[in-house]
């Protein structure tokens, strides 16, 4: 049987980065998020707090 194109053991790019992030998870864990801090929306926590904690953090001698 002759070799057809695209017929080759090699992977392709995308399937190769696939089985090597999930050789680096398997070894190390999760390294990075898919998503970064910029991307995300904000804690409503941390939104109801506004002003209130910047100045409670305030040292003694500053007040």
């Amino acid at each position: 049987m002759t070799p057809q194109p695209g017929d080759s053991d090699t992977p392709r790019p995308a399937e190769r980065r696939a089985r090597d992030a999930a050789r680096l998870a398997r070894i190390f864990g999760e390294t990075l998020p898919d998503t970064t801090g910029d991307e995300r929306d904000d804690d409503p926590a941390d939104r109801d707090r506004g002003d209130d904690w910047w100045r409670s953090q305030v040292p003694p001698h500053h007040s």
